[in-house]
């Protein structure tokens, strides 16, 4: 600021000098760091809030993500926080899977709440994303979306498993159904997803990934509905049994949601159909109470970016232990809990390398140079992994009323995604 006139009065310099504090503490506060403070960090504890699709048009829901994160920050907070910091976890705000709420219960997290973090972020709509990375805001998900691949502050707990061009595709769902198909030289697939922007992404990614691991892929659309599932199947069935050179392909790869994967399945079935049915939701014991649900899903291979339940490992013990803790009795696990889980896993695993000093920037210094090995998602690396997947994966299949892994958990060499 520039030297103002000595001679004027004591009064109107400390004027000045109280409008200039008041302008760096407003700075100060919308960065959520400097000067060795934060937005949401206080010297015991760190205010994180999540945003979750708790309720959908569909019926679909993801709320178990919200008790997957607080069983991980409870547990950390019992092991004496970071640095001597507990979590202060708030919930997770529902977004309905609306993008206008998506980005007001960014908004609020923020500028109400004042959250350090949003961790965990799951929902198939991102409109936040922009605000948050604006804001400076760490934001933990997984990374099925755009959003979640090249932002600064925004990292999918699996890495970016959707990328733009000049980043690579994970081939850990390709290269699984080629283990359980017995190789992918002579088969067809057909990949399915619905008309939004997520699944027009996702038509693009998969068509490469499927063609460059030696599948033929003989239909690749994003033409269900988003907004309510199909009460009537038999147009999309009709043309993706004739897709292979007028026969039915060897595979049908879903990459929609288990409502619509139901009505698919279902359908699929009642034509004959025996080939292989693929996608990477249904892995959630809670579904297989309803027999009808169970039927529809009985042999499908589900693709996981995560080591499975079935696993005896030390880590998904304690996995195990955490969530049954948090939920106060032994309880179904599903994917959900997973990425919520693991969206607090590695916003606590960043958070401790920054050290007691903890601001975003050095939480940002700390992400730029952050690599572990032996998680629940393989090995993490950042910033490797805002612009590709980590690269590991495993399919499981139910067969009669449980899940088995059909091709193990292992991690594989990307591709170019052009």
């Amino acid at each position: 600021m520039p030297r103002r006139n000595r001679t004027r009065t004591l009064t109107a310099a400390a004027a000045l000098l109280l409008a200039a504090t008041a302008c760096n503490s407003a700075a100060t506060s919308a960065s959520g760091g400097g000067g060795g403070s934060a937005r949401g960090v206080s010297d015991d504890s760190i205010k994180v809030g999540g945003i979750v699709s708790m309720t959908t048009s569909s019926g679909y829901s993801k709320k178990d993500t919200d008790l997957g994160a607080k069983a991980r920050y409870d547990r950390a907070n019992a092991e004496g926080g970071v640095h001597g910091r507990t979590i202060d976890y708030l919930g997770a705000e529902d977004d309905g899977q609306d993008p206008a709420k998506n980005l007001a219960a960014a908004r609020k997290l923020v500028q109400q709440d004042k959250v350090f973090a949003v961790s965990p972020m799951s929902s198939v709509t991102f409109s936040g994303a922009d605000f948050l990375d604006k804001e400076q805001v760490p934001t933990f998900g997984w990374g099925t979306i755009p959003q979640f691949c090249g932002p600064k502050y925004i990292y999918g707990f699996t890495g970016c498993l959707v990328p733009m061009p000049g980043g690579t595709i994970t081939q850990a769902w390709q290269e699984g159904l080629a283990d359980v198909m017995g190789g992918a030289e002579g088969k067809s697939v057909a990949i399915l997803a619905n008309d939004n922007d997520a699944g027009t992404f996702a038509i693009r990614t998969y068509k490469q990934g499927f063609a460059a691991a030696g599948f033929d892929v003989a239909y690749a659309k994003a033409v269900v509905p988003a907004t309510s599932t199909p009460s009537d199947w038999s147009a999309y069935t009709k043309e993706i049994l004739r897709s292979d050179g007028g026969k039915a392909p060897d595979a049908v790869v879903s990459v929609m949601q288990t409502p619509y994967n139901i009505g698919l399945f279902t359908a699929l079935k009642r034509t004959g159909y025996q080939g292989v049915i693929t996608d990477p939701t249904d892995y959630d014991p809670g579904l297989l109470a309803k027999s009808a649900t169970r039927k529809a899903l009985d042999g499908v291979h589900v693709l996981l970016t995560f080591e499975p339940f079935e696993s005896d490992s030390a880590r998904m013990k304690q996995f195990k232990a955490d969530i049954r803790k948090a939920a106060g009795k032994d309880v179904p696990l599903n994917m959900h809990m997973m990425t919520g889980y693991m969206s607090a896993d590695l916003f606590l695993a960043i958070a401790e390398k920054a050290g007691k000093n903890l601001t975003t920037a050095s939480f940002q210094q700390a992400a730029e140079g952050f690599k572990d090995t032996g998680t629940l998602v393989g090995d993490r690396e950042l910033p490797k992994g805002q612009k590709e997947s980590f690269g590991c994966g495993a399919l499981v299949q139910l067969k009669n009323g449980a899940y088995e892994v059909s091709s193990p958990y292992r991690c594989y060499e990307p591709i170019p995604f052009k």
